[in-house]
């Protein structure tokens, strides 16, 4: 009787070893494909982006799904031509101009500076990042990589994104079989779940940028700040990062007004944190009742550990990557394993 209990003891030990090496083992194998794996979740944002497009026509027009899919993608393909149309050219030409002003610019700042012998540590700063092992000029070679392997990168969201949005139900599938039978439908809602919250959260993102882009580009216009259409373009872009964004978005704006008055600077400061005021006081308040309401806190520290675990691409999908975790946790354990109840996105 010991000596099956003993060779019981034993396989069961060696069952958890092999399991515990299985755990391990995938988990070492993630990570190392992190970097494909934040891609793969930018498929599925565009993925989203091409449904939340698409689902009216099909709704309207009773289109088949392919259908629905192309025209999708034509319209948006057609609104970033129309643009580029009505606003690249002059856009263009201002981005050339502002190119050539942030340097004067930064030369104007320093020599502002210097009075107070603050422009000596930015100048010896600046110096070591254009020279030396490790300088801008001395890595040419890998910056051109490594925007090359950008743009890659991007095509392959783009592709990946549209073949997830032609076959959604496929992909849906695959992840619901992946879990026990008995787990399968509460998958099911929270991958529903997670899909309404991104097509919430991606609207409210649009709500934003729309809102922060054009007061950008009105009011330094009015201030008479050069290159305002593109300073606006860059503002209403980086807005869908939130908190670290805006700020990058309003540093060549002051660095161009400071070239021209350290007084138009301070109101060109101003102007960006009116704005991100209204921003987050009124807009964001409104868009958020229908969407998610992510913890602050929460939002800002989850985009530097997207930048620390999966560098510049991380933290472009650290909000939107969060937003499914939150809806995951909420869902999966907060209401199944703690039985507590706590509103879901979109619901009443």
């Amino acid at each position: 009787m010991s000596d099956g209990s003993s060779d019981k003891g034993h396989r069961r030990f060696i069952e958890r070893l092999v399991i515990a090496i299985v755990i391990l083992s995938l988990a070492l194998l993630l990570w190392n494909l992190r970097a494909l794996l934040i891609l793969v979740f930018g498929a599925v944002l565009v993925a989203v982006i091409l449904s939340l497009v698409a689902h009216p026509i099909k709704q309207r027009l009773r289109a088949p799904d392919w259908a629905a899919l192309l025209a999708a993608v034509l319209i948006v393909t057609g609104i970033f031509a129309a643009a580029f149309g009505l606003f690249g050219a002059e856009t263009m030409k201002q981005a050339g101009a502002l190119e050539e002003a942030i340097p004067a610019a930064w030369q104007a700042l320093l020599a502002r500076l210097e009075p107070m012998g603050l422009a000596e540590p930015l100048r010896d700063w600046w110096q070591a990042t254009q020279s030396g092992d490790g300088g801008v000029l001395s890595n040419l070679g890998g910056i051109a990589a490594s925007v090359g392997s950008g743009v890659a990168d991007a095509l392959l969201v783009l592709v990946g994104g549209i073949y997830l949005a032609a076959q959604p139900r496929l992909y849906r599938t695959g992840l619901i079989k992946l879990t026990p039978p008995g787990a399968r439908p509460l998958m099911a809602q929270a991958l529903d779940d997670s899909r309404a919250a991104l097509r919430l959260w991606l609207i409210g993102r649009l709500v934003s940028m729309t809102f922060v882009g054009v007061l950008a580009g009105l009011g330094l216009w009015l201030l008479g700040v050069p290159a305002a259409l593109a300073l606006a373009l860059v503002a209403f872009v980086l807005e869908f990062v939130p908190y670290i964004g805006p700020i990058i978005a309003a540093i060549p704006a002051i660095l161009l007004a400071m070239a021209i008055d350290p007084t138009l600077a301070l109101w060109v400061g101003l102007l960006y944190l009116v704005i991100q005021q209204l921003e987050g006081n009124v807009i964001e308040p409104l868009v958020q009742q229908r969407a998610v309401d992510l913890p602050p806190a929460l939002l800002l520290f989850s985009i530097v550990a997207g930048g620390f675990i999966f560098g510049g691409v991380g933290i472009l999908f650290a909000a939107p990557l969060l937003v499914v975790i939150f809806v995951m946790v909420k869902r999966l354990y907060v209401r199944e394993a703690l039985n507590t109840a706590t509103p879901m996105p979109g619901e009443d």
